[in-house]
């Protein structure tokens, strides 16, 4: 529904609160609840933040935060919200960062697989690391997606939502504000983003289908590695087997949890660790890196809420692997 009455002007995000309050579904709402009559032009500031707190269109937390800072004002007949500020480029480490490679017409960007004003989804290779894990790395995913708005001239404070590992590759999601941010923490939390995952694994499944239930936590033996452990943190892992290969499986996995490294443990705790997977136990050939490819996003938009999925075509080792066969 809120999608219908805002439009972005730039920094601002323009709420047409008139339009609204005259739909049937938000009416409903209003006679229902503690919702007041619709502010006029020119109202206080004050009567506006009440009304939109009161009317639940947007996280509250984000609403008095706008007000603190003057971020509810009238803009003409409509309410503006300064939802889509622009970073100040030499106060972000990022974009510092970014600036200089974005001129290089060598600087490449993964592929977009979806983009609006509240969210960004980028196609990670295998090999780049989603952020930076120590002073000074550049050439990150993040890197990327600040690139990427500064050659749009658009430089929102693009973070990502949730990561992979340094080899996997697939979908990965940016909120490009503030208010998006906010939603999509709040999805991830409440394991409202689904992510579903293509592997191939050394050997035979005895199960066509099944699922791990198997706590994870850290392996003191060694600081990278995670073990199943029962005082490990909950993890579960759904699976089917998508193909059959001479001496591995094509195998599809559904995350019900989000633990380092989940399909990897979970994997090589049944006996099938990834191809490529030298720190699982996983064959170092026909593949140097994990086998694992995230093929599969879906996540509740943050403005509409409707489902939104995104698909990341299949890497070059899957497809070889493969051959003509599909699924």
């Amino acid at each position: 529904m809120l999608e219908k009455y805002v439009a972005r002007d730039g920094e601002w995000l323009l709420l047409d609160a008139e339009q609204l309050s005259a739909d049937p579904e938000f009416s409903k709402r209003a006679s229902a609840g503690s919702i007041k009559e619709c502010p006029q032009a020119g109202s206080h500031p004050h009567l506006v933040r009440q009304w939109l707190l009161a009317s639940c269109l947007f996280p509250g937390k984000w609403i008095n935060r706008l007000f603190s800072v003057g971020g509810i004002q009238w803009r003409g007949e409509r309410i503006g919200l300064l939802a889509f500020q622009a970073v100040d480029i030499a106060k972000d480490k990022l974009y510092r960062e970014a600036a200089g490679a974005a001129q290089l017409p060598s600087a490449s960007v993964p592929d977009v697989l979806y983009e609006d004003d509240y969210c960004l989804v980028l196609n990670k290779p295998a090999g780049m690391p989603v952020h930076p894990s120590h002073e000074g790395q550049e050439g990150t995913l993040d890197h990327a997606a600040c690139i990427h708005q500064l050659r749009q001239r658009d430089p929102l404070p693009v973070r990502h939502i949730h990561r992979l590992d340094d080899d996997t590759s697939g979908p990965v999601l940016y909120a490009k504000c503030d208010l998006a941010q906010l939603i999509l923490d709040e999805a991830m939390r409440e394991k409202r983003i689904d992510r579903e995952y293509v592997a191939a694994v050394q050997g035979k499944l005895k199960r066509a289908k099944g699922i791990v239930d198997a706590p994870i936590g850290k392996d003191r033996h060694h600081g990278a590695r995670r073990r199943v452990t029962p005082s490990g943190d909950a993890a579960l892992t759904r699976y089917e087997v998508k193909a059959e290969l001479a001496d591995a499986s094509i195998v599809a996995l559904r995350l019900e949890t989000g633990r380092t490294h989940q399909i990897r443990v979970h994997m090589s705790h049944l006996g099938h660790p990834l191809l490529g997977d030298a720190l699982y136990g996983g064959p170092q050939k026909p593949l140097k890196h994990q086998a694992l490819h995230g093929e599969r996003l879906s996540f509740p938009h943050p403005l509409s809420g409707k489902p939104t999925m995104v698909e990341a075509p299949w890497p070059k080792w899957l497809r070889d692997l493969l051959g003509d066969r599909r699924f």
